[in-house]
């Protein structure tokens, strides 16, 4: 299934957010700083990106519900994607 840049904007955002996340943390490794602020910038990072992820599915689940002549994908696919996640 193909998902438009423009309906994934949201997605990117997230991502890109997560991304200067993670550079923060790696900067806080770097400078020495506590086990507990590192993890907790760790775990927002991944929340940052369980939450790009869902909103991809939920994209192209939205795609599927729409346009499912041009959006094909059994809910086989559908489910062990979002299961993925887990």
């Amino acid at each position: 299934m193909h998902l438009p840049p423009e309906e994934m904007s949201a997605v990117v955002t997230r991502l890109k957010r997560a991304q200067g996340q993670l550079g923060g943390v790696i900067a806080m490794i770097e400078a020495g700083r506590e086990c507990e602020d590192i993890v907790t910038q760790l775990a927002a990072v991944g929340k940052a990106v369980d939450r790009a992820a869902f909103l991809t599915i939920s994209t192209g689940l939205r795609a599927c519900l729409v346009d499912p002549e041009n959006n094909a994908m059994d809910a086989a696919k559908l489910e062990k994607l979002f299961l993925s996640l887990a």
